[in-house]
């Protein structure tokens, strides 16, 4: 198993583009702040609402695949959304 395998910013992005219809214009950046990892996603703008969710479920449950990948590496995750 590579060591890339287990970065959780190649997991978002593999999850996000699986759920897209534009999966081109998925792009995740990586922002370190105050001893959390920041995930940027950013989709195209009419497939927001599949990744955001009905009541954000769906945005939720990649913060939690997030949460548990940043278990497994011993480091803390957030993911933000961007329009």
């Amino acid at each position: 198993m590579s060591e890339q395998s287990g970065d959780p910013k190649i997991l978002l992005e593999h999850v996000t583009k699986a759920l897209v219809d534009a999966p081109d214009q998925v792009t995740v950046s990586q922002i370190e702040e105050e001893g959390e990892i920041v995930l940027e996603l950013t989709v195209a703008e009419s497939d927001l609402g599949k990744v955001i969710g009905k009541s954000g479920r769906t945005a939720r449950a990649l913060r939690t695949l997030l949460s548990a990948a940043g278990i497994k590496a011993q480091k803390r995750y957030a993911l933000e959304i961007l329009e």
